[in-house]
Formats: C-alpha cells, sequence, structure tokens
C-alpha cells in the first residue's frame, strides 16, 4: 500500500527523534568524554608538564637537562579579597604588578571565564616556597610546576637552540599545542622537537556550587599522566665543542668538525654565539641578542654562503683527472699567476713548472686556470656551456650548490652556476672559459657553508664517498633515518684520490722552509693532511679558510675553520683547525704548541668585521 505525503514525514520525524534521542543517550550515559566535556565550569583541570627529554653529547655527557620552576596560577573567579602586600612581599613583586594584572583579568573577565591565566612565569623552587607556606590566605593562587632547560655544559647556543613559550601562529602550525606550551625553536632543540617534548598530563577536580574547589572528580580515575619526552644522545663531544668555541672567541667565522667514518658531527661552532646562560632565559636576553651587530643568532656553520676560496681546488683537480685532461705527472708553469689576454689571474712566488702535487702543496692558482679551461674546452663537449654543465654535476656530487640534508635545521644549499646562469649574465653563446676562469680557485659565483667544506673534507678523507652529515645518534628512545648510514659517492673514481690526499700531507708535512702552505698545521706523529684556502672579500680583508683530516689513513676526524677577515689560511684558520684535531686525538696541546695556543685564544678580529 502506498503511503501518503503526511505518514512519510511522520516516518521520517520519527527517524530524526530516534536518531537524535540515541545520541543523547551516549552522550549522556555512555560516554563519559561527553559528560566531562559538558561539565566544564564545574571541574577544573589542572596540567601537569612532562620534562623535556634531555640530550646527552657522544660519551654519556649532559648537553642540556632540566629543573624544575614554578608557575603561578591566577583564577581571577575564585579570587577573593587578600593581603597585596603580603603577596608582593613572598613573591618579590611590586603591588603596581600586582595591581595591574588584577585590573586587566578583571576587564577580561568574560573571556576568561573560569580559566587560570599565569600571573607569573618560572619562579625558582625557593621562591615559590615562600608562597606556597602562606598559600592558603589566597584563593584562586596556585602554584604549577614544570621543568625548563638547564646547561651543565657550555657547548654553544647556536647548536643547542632554545626553548620558548608558542604563539597563536606556531599553535596554528603545530597539531597538540595550546597556550602556554613550550617548544624548541632553534637548534638541536627544533630539531628533536617531536621527541624531546613528551606528553601533557592532567588532573581534573570538582568545583562545588560556590565556586571551591573540593575534591579529585571520581578519585583520579579520569586523571592521565605526563609522559616525559625522550632523551636525546648527539653526536657531539661536548670537551671538543667547547674548545672549538675557545678557539674561535673574539672571531667571526665558523668551525667544523666531523667524523669520516660515519658521517657525525663532532664540533659545530658559529662565532660569535650564544652563550649557554642566556638560553636559560631567551626572553630577558632575546632583544639583547637581537641587537648584537654580529647576529649571534645566526650560525655561520649551515647559514653562511661563502666562497670557498683555494680549498675549491681540489675538486676541480679531480675532476680534471677523471675527465683526462692532464695526469698527476702534467707540470704547468706560473710566472706569479696566469695570463689571459691582457688580463692577469695573479698567485705567489714558488718555484715553476709543477706537477699536480706539488700544486696542492703549494696552492698554485695558475695550474688550476689550466685545469680548468682544460674541462672546459674539453673537445668531448660540443660547447663551452655543455662542458659547464658537466662539471656541474661533478661538484654537486661532492655535495655542493644544495642542502647536503644533515638533521640541523636552516641549512643553506648554496650556490654552483651553471650554463643557464651565464646564458643570464652574457647572452646564450657569448661567454668563454676565460670569463669564468675565477671558478678555478674557488672564487666567482661558488657559495658553500662551512659544513660543505668539512664534508668535502671528510670526502677526501674516505677517499671518494661521505655520509650525509648529521647530529643526532642511534639511541635506545631514538632511531635515526636510515639516509644517514648510507654512502653518497661522488661522479670522481676513487682511485684518483689518493694523488690529492698526498698533495694535501706534503702542504702540512713538508717541513719548515720547505714551501708547504700549511706547515703551521703540522704535528708530529698526527700525519695531518690538509689544504690552505685564502678566500677573496669585497668588505675587508680576505677570509683565511682551511681544511683538514687526520690521520692520512684510517682517519677519525676531518675539520673545516672559516675565519672571516682572518686574511692567508695559514694565519689563523690552520692553527685553529690543527689545534682542533690534536685536542681530539691527544686530549691536550703539546708542549712546543702551546705558544701557539696562546696567540689564537688572545687573537681578537673582530675589529676589522663589518657589521654594517
Amino acid at each position: 500500500m502506498k503511503l501518503d505525503r503526511s505518514n512519510k514525514l511522520k516516518i521520517g520525524l520519527g527517524v530524526a527523534v530516534a536518531i537524535i534521542l540515541s545520541r543523547l543517550f551516549i552522550i549522556q550515559i555512555v560516554d563519559e568524554k561527553y559528560k566531562i566535556d559538558a561539565s566544564n565550569n564545574s571541574m577544573v583541570y589542572s596540567i601537569i608538564y612532562p620534562p623535556r627529554g634531555i640530550i646527552d653529547d657522544r660519551n654519556g655527557k649532559i648537553l642540556v637537562g632540566n629543573k624544575i620552576a614554578y608557575d603561578l596560577l591566577v583564577t581571577p573567579k575564585e579570587v577573593e579579597a587578600f593581603d597585596t602586600l603580603a603577596l608582593c612581599e613572598a613573591l618579590d613583586i611590586s603591588p603596581e604588578f600586582v595591581r595591574g594584572k588584577m585590573k586587566e583579568y578583571y576587564r577580561n573577565r568574560r573571556r576568561i571565564g573560569y580559566q587560570s591565566v599565569v600571573m607569573l612565569k618560572q619562579m625558582t623552587p625557593e621562591r615559590y616556597m615562600k608562597f606556597a607556606e602562606i598559600a592558603y590566605k589566597f584563593p584562586g593562587f596556585r602554584g604549577q610546576a614544570r621543568s625548563i632547560r638547564e646547561y651543565p655544559y657550555n657547548a654553544g647556543g647556536n647548536l643547542l637552540g632554545y626553548v620558548s613559550e608558542v604563539d597563536q601562529d606556531f599553535i596554528r602550525k603545530h597539531e597538540g599545542y595550546s597556550a602556554g606550551d613550550y617548544a624548541g625553536k632553534t637548534g638541536i632543540e627544533a630539531t628533536c622537537e617531536p621527541y624531546l617534548k613528551g606528553e601533557k598530563g592532567y588532573n581534573i577536580y570538582l568545583r562545588n556550587s560556590h565556586n571551591k574547589i573540593e575534591g579529585s572528580y571520581r578519585d583520579g580515575e579520569m586523571d592521565k599522566e605526563a609522559v616525559p619526552g625522550k632523551n636525546i644522545t648527539t653526536t657531539i663531544d661536548a670537551e671538543l665543542q667547547h674548545y672549538g668555541q675557545m678557539l674561535m672567541q673574539n672571531k667571526v667565522g665558523s668551525l667544523v668538525a666531523i667524523e669520516p667514518s660515519t658521517g657525525e658531527i663532532l664540533t659545530l661552532v658559529s662565532s660569535p654565539g650564544i652563550d649557554v646562560d642566556m638560553l636559560a632565559d631567551i626572553g630577558s636576553h632575546y632583544n639583547e641578542i637581537l641587537a648584537n651587530p654580529y647576529k649571534p643568532m645566526f650560525n655561520r656553520a649551515v647559514q653562511s654562503a661563502y666562497p670557498p676560496g683555494s680549498v675549491f681546488k681540489l675538486v676541480n683537480g679531480l675532476i680534471g683527472l677523471q675527465e683526462g685532461v692532464f695526469t698527476p705527472e702534467t707540470e704547468y708553469p706560473c710566472r706569479m699567476g696566469y695570463f689571459f689576454g691582457r688580463n692577469k689571474l695573479g698567485c705567489h712566488d714558488h718555484r715553476s713548472p709543477l706537477d699536480f702535487e706539488e700544486s696542492i702543496m703549494m696552492s698554485c692558482n695558475a695550474y688550476y686556470c689550466y685545469v680548468l679551461r682544460g674541462i672546459l674546452e674539453n673537445d668531448k663537449y660540443a660547447s663551452v656551456a655543455e662542458a659547464l654543465d658537466a662539471w656541474n654535476r661533478y661538484v654537486e656530487s661532492f655535495g655542493f650548490g644544495r642542502k647536503l640534508g644533515s638533521d640541523f635545521p636552516s641549512e643553506l644549499g648554496g650556490f654552483i652556476p651553471d650554463s643557464k646562469y651565464y646564458d643570464r649574465v652574457y647572452g646564450e653563446g657569448r661567454w668563454k672559459a676565460t670569463n669564468v676562469i675565477s671558478l678555478s680557485i674557488g672564487q666567482g659565483e661558488i657559495g658553500c657553508t662551512p659544513l660543505h667544506l668539512a664534508n668535502l673534507c671528510a670526502t677526501i678523507a674516505n677517499r671518494g664517498f661521505y655520509y650525509i652529515p648529521h647530529l643526532i645518534k642511534d639511541s635506545e628512545e631514538v632511531s635515526i633515518d636510515g639516509k644517514y648510514k648510507e654512502r653518497q659517492y661522488t661522479l670522481v673514481d676513487t682511485s684518483y684520490f689518493p694523488e690529492v690526499i698526498e698533495g694535501m700531507y706534503r702542504a702540512v708535512n713538508s717541513g719548515y722552509g720547505s714551501g708547504g702552505t700549511a706547515t703551521i698545521a703540522a704535528v708530529d706523529g698526527l700525519e695531518i693532511c690538509g689544504k690552505t684556502g685564502t678566500a677573496q672579500n669585497p668588505r675587508g680583508d680576505d677570509n683565511s679558510v682551511f681544511i683538514c683530516f687526520a690521520p692520512k689513513d684510517n682517519p677519525r676526524i676531518a675539520v673545516a675553520a672559516y675565519v672571516e677577515n682572518g686574511s692567508f689560511g695559514a694565519r689563523w684558520a690552520a692553527p685553529i683547525a690543527s689545534l682542533l684535531v690534536e685536542k681530539y686525538l691527544e686530549g691536550d696541546i703539546r708542549g712546543n704548541r702551546k705558544a701557539l695556543e696562546k696567540r689564537i685564544l688572545d687573537g681578537n678580529l673582530m675589529d676589522k668585521v663589518k657589521t654594517d
């Protein structure tokens, strides 16, 4: 039989009512969650903040730990008349501060409702206990414990990063955060935030009709325990990091050390940096840090795109060997530089001609002008542009011109030019090898970070491959991405690297007076292999650059030092890097090198650096 329209409406209405009633039954009787949510005005949630995970160095030393602090919370609707002066005396604050806060709460009373708001943040336990003894006199005021960071070891604020209260923009972009929460904003704290933050808990209390707390809801059955953050083990050597910071004190630049066999970063120094004492109370020092003309918040190790200078000759030499445009025995002349047309790319005085190993030992500019022209004017390519793009692919296989993929935030990729770039500068087909000849010595348009240079050194130490540099180690609580355990091979055959290594060894260990540019870095028995660099700087003295690794066989450490306005590579960068190597391999500096160490520790180059 057919239903008329009226019956259809009645049936539809009945179904709708049944659905509504069933939902009400679930909400009111079955599902406890809805019951709690609907009773918020009669319940008080006391948040339990978890302790953040501890950050250790590779040897188990605590870099970042926790200590207890207290926030003073106020629930304005519960506040009764109180003795303002007594409260101020206990909390060591002014009456004007308290009166101002209470007026603010009154103005926003509708928005605040029965919520608790923070009046004072991060009180010391001693300060809080003075209040706790008389807290019963101040209804509506209560303390809330939370852990804040402490730094047993000065391992550098730029590296560790800081924790601060989240703002609305952060809350919108990150799920699970709310007002009053803290999060890592920079450095390792930011990198490992998902592991370190833990999970908040809470206690639920009942409020009676007079707005008084009368006890736990259901005897705490619905309370939730806080889950502590996971502990992190870093690759950093705390002692070495601290020593590196001392070496770079009063200098602008960076010092990076990598363990070649793993890609683990042993030291990552950016100078000037942020002292760890400032990290614990970053809010009080933030404006001071921002106003510093040397930009200590800026991490030069991973964010500065510097010209690499002469250390880049090693890359060009390896590409030239792979391309077959010269051999290790090939000798090229140098007459205080390389002449092309009416132009000259200068060089320092040394014997001529030189073979490949000698060119590394002496850091001859002219040699690498011949090498680059051989690469770009190679008959196997149809044009210089095609050859440059092949060169570009080789260079990028060493990690340049892109982000290495480290686990440190804000890593810069740098820049390696290709043919399209020069087509835009000169016009397509209107440039040749001599237009880009400065690339031969790591100048021109090349830009890279000190992390790139340290990775280059580790790649050479490994004879042609590297592991992506990283700061976090595998541990019981945290597993690192598998990509950090995979070898990254260059496009240059491993058979060509021993020639480069021999040249680097001779640059350091050729003996004083024998002409090697890095003999100041020599330490008997350590077999340090290195290459100096002097990078042109349009804003003052040249930048001092040095990369080295040791020992020559089975290397344990690879270092890049970059000192702005430090002049020749041997002046500042080479001693700094070699002292770091010596400290790591031997634990101390030998007596015959103490004077060198003192010169570096006492050296101050800050007035040479332009900050505008």
